[in-house]
This record gives C-alpha cells, sequence and structure tokens, in this order.
C-alpha cells in the first residue's frame, strides 16, 4: 500500500497542488475539521459510492489515525484505483482544518 505523511500531504495543499482527499471518518467526527477541500465520505459507505470516486485519478485516503483510511485503500486498490494511506491520520495533521457547518 502506498503511503504519505501528513507532513507530506500538508505541503502538497499548502503549495496549491490538486489533491484528492477522501476522509473515511463518521460525521461526529469529521465536525470536529477536516482538511480542507477533503471530500467526506465514510469507510462503510465507500462500497456504494464509488461512482463517487474517479478511477483515473490519485486519492489519499484520511481517518483518525490511518486504521480505517488503510482499510478504505486496500480496499479501493482492489477495485483499480490508485491511492496512498496518509500514516498517523487526523492525530498527525498540523495544518489547518474546514470545520463543517
Amino acid at each position: 500500500m502506498k503511503e504519505i505523511t501528513a507532513k507530506e500531504l500538508g505541503k502538497k495543499v499548502k503549495d496549491g497542488e490538486t489533491v484528492n482527499i477522501i476522509d473515511v471518518r463518521e460525521d461526529e467526527e469529521v465536525r470536529e475539521g477536516k482538511i480542507p477541500g477533503a471530500a467526506h465520505i465514510r469507510l462503510s459507505e465507500i462500497p456504494e459510492r464509488l461512482d463517487e470516486i474517479a478511477k483515473e485519478e490519485h486519492h489519499y485516503m484520511v481517518c483518525r489515525s490511518g486504521g480505517r483510511s488503510g482499510k478504505a485503500s486496500e480496499f479501493l486498490k482492489e477495485q483499480g484505483y490508485d491511492v496512498s494511506n496518509m500514516v498517523g491520520g487526523m492525530l498527525e495533521w498540523e495544518e489547518e482544518v474546514e470545520k463543517e457547518k
């Protein structure tokens, strides 16, 4: 499984790179703040929402600590997607977050 650190992904976001980030945490966790621009698809919803995930693009998977996003990464890789897991999850994220309204 491909991996990226929170610091590396944070640099891409800060540098204005186009990155596709999918946050697989539960609603109440995301309300605390997510990476700006990240899509929110709960881990349990990934299989039924594959049509929302562009297969031709690279995606960065994020959760609280890296476990659930690792599961999502493995599943998506098996489906033919190009994904990287953000190791350490949001616990390691030091950049700004956006709060859902």
